[in-house]
């Protein structure tokens, strides 16, 4: 039983990999623009995670240095950590994994 929870968790957790990628992706993609509107990459980064199906409150760190964007996220397990905080108590347990994701887009003009 234990197994199959684990495997849907790391799933779970893979998925969400993936559409903190995709995420950063697009959002290097809206950088890449000429003169991209004040706070648009992190717009469509946040609409990205909510298309996914993630959350994107506050909790979600945008950070955007040129055309390149990096997303990271708070996963928190829904069965295996709390099983882990019965077994073993300290702050790594309770606290959640950041899961981040990096993309960069290179300009082709005047290649």
């Amino acid at each position: 039983m234990l197994a199959s929870v684990g495997v849907l968790e790391f799933g779970r957790a893979y998925q969400t990999s993936r559409v903190l990628t995709n995420a950063a992706r697009q959002g290097a993609l809206v950088a890449l623009r000429p003169n991209p509107a004040i706070g648009a990459v992190d717009a469509e980064v946040r609409q990205q995670l909510r298309t996914g199906g993630l959350i994107s409150d506050g909790t979600v760190d945008v950070n955007v240095n040129g055309s390149a964007v990096t997303v990271s996220y708070p996963f928190h397990f829904v069965v295996l950590q709390p099983v882990a905080q019965l077994l073993v108590s300290g702050s790594m347990v309770d606290s959640p994994i950041t899961v981040t994701a990096t993309s960069a887009m290179r300009n082709g003009a005047g290649s």
